[in-house]
């Protein structure tokens, strides 16, 4: 079967993770501000590469199928 599990998450985690960071750096809010960081931005950050590593190990899969 040629079915990865890592392409959906990558995908979600990799927009949501931009929508997240994005809207961290264009709203500057104090709700959303603690102890003088970011938690939208940062948090976006975090999700944007575990999404990206996803899309990669779902692409670096792909080349390297596993032998039986």
């Amino acid at each position: 079967m040629g079915l990865d599990i890592r392409w959906p998450i990558g995908l979600m985690f990799t927009l949501i993770g931009l929508l997240l960071a994005v809207y961290g750096l264009i709203v500057k809010s104090d709700h959303a501000i603690s102890l003088g960081i970011n938690i939208n931005f940062i948090w976006g950050i975090i999700l944007l590469v575990f999404g990206v590593l996803m899309l990669l190990g779902a692409m670096n899969g792909k080349k390297n199928p596993p032998t039986h």
